[in-house]
């Protein structure tokens, strides 16, 4: 079993940039795919990015494509969502993810059995 504590959300000026962090417990953390989903007020939980368990393999949403980045550091136990171009749009509760069984990076909430309290992320315009 993980715990995941998310970090790093904020407000932030359209434009602008974030990094949110994932920190891990546990010694087995490589062992896990990673994803980052967010939720806006009043909508579903949508898919962000995704990082397989040594990160070779990434996979992102079309609409942060080319402006954030997914990364992690598997001996700090920690993933990373950096967020460039901020826009208005990008508002939500975000949250990380973590899934043993299928490897990743999946794209599929019912993949992953692991999920952080999430942290807000704010973008002004």
């Amino acid at each position: 079993q993980v715990q995941l504590v998310e970090s790093g959300g904020g407000l932030v000026q359209a434009g602008g940039s974030l990094r949110l962090s994932c920190a891990a417990s546990g010694r087995t953390f490589s062992s896990y795919a990673m994803v980052w989903f967010r939720q806006a007020p009043g909508k579903e939980r949508d898919f962000v990015a995704a990082i397989s368990r040594i990160g070779a393999s990434t996979r992102y949403a079309d609409s942060v494509k080319g402006r954030f980045t997914i990364s992690r550091d598997n001996n700090k136990n920690t993933v990373y969502l950096q967020m460039n171009r901020l826009k208005p749009e990008d508002t939500a509760v975000y949250y990380c993810a973590a899934d043993q069984k299928y490897g990743g990076p999946s794209r599929d909430a019912n993949e992953y059995d692991y999920w952080g309290r999430g942290t807000q992320v704010t973008v002004s315009s």
